[in-house]
């Protein structure tokens, strides 16, 4: 998609979006001449997921632009990660939730969370049960250098507009689960939910951050996968 188009479709995009929701441009797999003409738009939060794509662009795109981390995060790259982005939205097991913790520590920081929810029991996805997560919530305040805002989740491709509304009242229901527990480090201010063939249903099950990468930017280039 040519850089000019770009904004266009941010513009349009954003101006259907109700009030409260974020949009996330996910620019993963795309330059950072793609990023600056979202950015030029007036685009602010973007995402990423992989973590040397992450540093690359954080050091020479704008300085206020809000990083989001939305892909599977390997403990050996988690000092990549924290600090330089606003909120990791793929906390997905406990072993990660430690490293994360640990490394903002040693930064002397308090890092913003989200724990990603397997709401569907996808073999193929990584997450949390939802069985799991207030257990694992009650011993949060174990890591004082996260702070979790939310959750995440990643419902299987929909077929039909619909599909994955029982899964995003799910992740809503958990919310409500959550908020009522009062946890230290905990404030469910977050679902990020929905992309781009569902979140018209995400928000209607009260996502506040979508993800969109394709409508935005265009298909990915999904060669630089093996160059990494």
């Amino acid at each position: 998609m040519k850089h000019n188009r770009i904004g266009e479709k941010i513009t349009a995009l954003r101006a259907t979006l109700p009030q409260g929701v974020t949009l996330i441009a996910v620019s993963k797999y795309h330059p950072a001449e793609a990023v600056q003409a979202a950015y030029d738009a007036g685009q602010r939060d973007f995402g990423e997921s992989k973590a040397q794509d992450l540093t690359a662009k954080h050091a020479t795109l704008p300085k206020d632009i809000n990083w989001h981390f939305i892909g599977h995060l390997q403990t050996n790259k988690v000092r990549q990660v924290v600090g330089k982005v606003s909120l990791i939205h793929s906390i997905d097991s406990l072993r990660l939730l430690k490293a994360v913790s640990q490394e903002a520590a040693k930064q002397g920081i308090v890092q913003d969370v989200l724990l990603e929810v397997n709401v569907a029991m996808e073999e193929s996805k990584s997450g949390f049960e939802v069985a799991q997560v207030l257990p694992l919530l009650e011993h949060i305040g174990e890591y004082p250098n996260i702070f979790v805002r939310g959750l995440m989740a990643i419902p299987p491709i929909s077929k039909k507009i619909g599909d994955n509304r029982k899964f995003f009242q799910e992740i809503l229901q958990l919310s409500v689960d959550i908020s009522e527990k009062k946890y230290d480090n905990v404030a469910v201010e977050c679902l990020s939910m929905g992309m781009s063939d569902d979140f018209e249903d995400a928000i209607c099950c009260g996502s506040t951050m979508i993800r969109i990468g394709t409508a935005i930017f265009g298909a990915r280039d999904y060669t630089k996968l093996h160059q990494k």
